[in-house]
């Protein structure tokens, strides 16, 4: 059995112990065990990365975009490899896991270009013979801690921007899925980037992760995970003026209104709320329904949903494949237990099933007769579990949408322009879709939420220059 090494300094560190990956379709089919690195090796990180950096900063941008470039294309080369990988590794489909690392090739082909797109102004001063120049700056060293739900795209939409700008890199991966981590650290690691400006320590959140946190070298934090952690990550960063990125989690709601239709409808809710196992921040977990389209609605979406079939993920065939982990199923479970204790009735799902191998297989939960104040429909379930929560009026609906404490993702199916138009404007989010599923954003554009969803500036497209950058005025007499 290989083992993969933490790469510090442009060389791979053995770690100070190792922990199998388990396949989540197959709890006897070990991927690989990974090393993890303890304080000392982040230490060393850390160091190479800050020798790394200025110059680094200073390299010319072609440079940069002919690494990226090459790493975009041998991505897209393996995505075939690679995303059989991921799916074997995490549990989404194999279709869903090519999906996944296409589009973190063409993150890394967009970045790519980014390199020659830094824009700056000059602008006129009001003082006679002077002239001003506003530019941007990378940041410096950039510690990028990502979740286990997209084991390559959060990655690559981090670490594009922050090398494509300048910055050199200290990237921890989630413990559940180092293999994509490592396999795109592996590719990185020969696109020819000066040593230490990209490094990889693997290990737990409580040992790498903070050490990220706590060392004053480390210019800027990234984190995408759970709200808990989110938190605990910004006071960790703020108390000692780091810059900061959080991406936390979503109670994302779908809309439907009576004049919807319904075939769109059905197809928004189904991709939104239970592909990927559901586990998606952007997720529709509250379908917020018209009471004219309920009934026909739910016994839509209810017949589809027990038509999917739960297997393995590398399976042909297979809709959804199985629930990341032990920890996360039972976390499911619970919270279908939740909801019935609740007074909401389980139209559909929620069952413990076996398959060839053992894994963590469980069908699609459907909930109905809930109401907005169930812990079903206020607390993030990450999983492929969902409620269906009536409406009296699109105004009703509206106010339950927004009565959240989240803030990423908000839908609406309608045939209305004046509600759809209403819509956007009103839904309390950073994203908002109309007749499409609240999961699924393209890799050009700004990703990111507002109350306890995000804190910091937006990833993704050009948006990205905010966190990854810092904005420097120059003044100069002529």
């Amino acid at each position: 059995m290989q083992h993969h090494k933490n790469f510090i300094g442009g060389e791979w560190a053995a770690g100070t112990s190792d922990v199998p990956n388990i396949n989540p379709s197959n709890m006897l089919d070990v991927i690989g065990h990974y090393d993890h690195a303890d304080a000392s090796q982040v230490e060393r990180a850390i160091a190479a990365a800050a020798q790394a950096a200025p110059s680094w900063a200073v390299s010319n941008p072609q440079s940069r975009a002919d690494a990226l470039d090459r790493v975009g294309s041998e991505i897209l080369a393996r995505k075939e490899e690679l995303g059989e990988l991921l799916a074997r590794e995490e549990g989404k489909t194999r279709p869903e896991g090519i999906g996944e690392v296409a589009r973190a090739g063409a993150i890394f082909k967009f970045y790519a270009q980014e390199c020659l797109r830094l824009r700056g102004d000059k602008l006129a001063s009001v003082r006679p013979g002077i002239d001003v120049e506003v530019t941007r700056e990378p940041v410096g060293v950039v510690g990028i801690i990502a979740p286990w739900n997209f084991p390559i795209a959060i990655p690559a939409w981090k670490i594009a921007p922050a090398l494509a700008f300048g910055n050199s890199v200290v990237f921890k991966p989630a413990e559940l899925v180092p293999a994509s981590a490592w396999a795109l650290a592996e590719i990185i690691g020969r696109a020819g980037l000066p040593s230490g400006v990209f490094n990889l320590v693997m290990g737990r959140g409580a040992v790498v992760g903070q050490a990220l946190l706590d060392d004053p070298r480390v210019d800027a934090i990234s984190f995408t995970g759970s709200t808990a952690t989110g938190a605990k990550v910004a006071q960790a960063a703020i108390g000692r003026m780091a810059k900061v990125q959080i991406e936390m989690g979503g109670k994302n709601p779908l809309v439907v209104l009576d004049d919807a239709d319904l075939d769109v409808a059905v197809h928004c809710a189904l991709q939104g709320a239970f592909f990927s196992t559901g586990q998606r921040c952007t997720a529709s977990s509250r379908l917020i329904v018209g009471k004219g389209i309920h009934s026909r609605f739910v016994a839509a979406l209810t017949e589809k949903l027990a038509a999917l079939r739960v297997d393995d993920a590398l399976k042909a065939g297979t809709d959804i494949g199985p629930v990341v982990d032990q920890l996360q199923l039972d976390q499911d479970i619970d919270y279908i237990r939740i909801g019935r204790e609740e007074g909401a009735r389980l139209a559909v799902g929620g069952q413990l099933v076996k398959r060839d191998t053992p894994g963590f297989y469980l069908t699609p939960a459907l909930f109905t007769d809930c109401s907005n104040e169930m812990r079903i429909s206020r607390e993030e379930i990450f999983g492929p579990v969902a409620c269906v929560i009536p409406a009296d009026s699109y105004e009703h609906a509206l106010d339950l949408a927004n009565d959240t404490p989240f803030g990423l993702s908000s839908g609406i199916c309608t045939q209305s322009l004046k509600h759809a138009t209403h819509y956007k404007r009103h839904a309390q989010a950073g994203m908002v879709m109309v007749n499409t599923p609240t999961a699924g954003v393209d890799y050009h554009v700004p990703f990111g939420g507002r109350k306890g969803s995000s804190y910091g500036s937006r990833e993704q497209g050009s948006y990205a220059a905010e966190f990854f950058t810092t904005v420097k005025t120059s003044y100069c007499a002529a």
